[in-house]
């Protein structure tokens, strides 16, 4: 087995995505090895169907690509996700809320890590570092740490700029302590990049381009 499938969620969060791809995305993962896939929510069931006794893990999003709902609407939408089998939930942070100074992003971290944990799930906080200065990628890192998230992970992939660097994995790894774990995204298409960020720190790799990162 190719030792970089282990950190890599195979993603398919194209707005245009078919249950047919959903199926191949599941099945591709299964014959790459790679640790898990991450579809959209209306597609977990059917991912979860699909992946059956499989050992990949089933990731989905919360919140997403913007991030701004209501506290309560993305707990519904976790819970939802949960009852439908996801087992890994990455929900976009607030980013509004957080740039106007107010606590509620840590609250909200800390009750959708609530709920994760109840259910035996994992939470992972998409920061958006592409609307962030490196002051504000320090800080959002440690109110997901404060609040008992699993992961920070860099982009939703929608957010211009919001491309995977190195440098932020260094900055994020210097900030969280070795307990949070790191998930770079948006824009890792090359075996080489995915081997400079987990140099950097990061412990998991979200991308579209498991294949062809893993066949080449």
């Amino acid at each position: 087995m190719n030792q970089l499938a282990r950190f890599i969620e195979s993603t398919n969060l194209n707005p245009q995505i078919t249950g047919r791809e959903v199926d191949f995305l599941v099945s591709e993962a299964k014959d790459l090895q790679v640790l898990g896939v991450c579809v959209p929510p209306f597609w977990v069931k059917r991912a979860s169907r699909e992946i059956a006794s499989a050992d990949l893990q089933l990731v989905t999003v919360i919140g997403f690509p913007l991030g701004y709902q209501m506290t309560e609407t993305k707990i519904e939408e976790a819970r939802l996700a949960l009852r439908d089998g996801a087992n890994e939930l990455d929900l976009v942070m607030n980013v509004s809320a957080f740039k106007d100074g107010m606590p509620w992003p840590k609250v909200e971290f800390a009750k959708m890590s609530k709920l994760a944990h109840e259910h035996e799930a994992l939470l992972k906080v998409i920061i958006e570092v592409a609307y962030l200065s490196d002051e504000e990628i320090c800080r959002a890192a440690r109110l997901c740490a404060d609040a008992g998230v699993d992961f920070v992970k860099t982009s939703t992939g929608f957010a211009k700029g919001g491309e995977a660097t190195v440098e932020h994995i260094t900055l994020l790894r210097g900030t969280l302590p070795s307990s949070v774990g790191i998930k770079a995204s948006a824009g890792i298409k090359t075996r080489t990049q995915v081997e400079k960020l987990l140099a950097a720190g990061a412990d998991r790799i979200g991308t579209s381009s498991a294949r062809d990162i893993l066949m080449n």
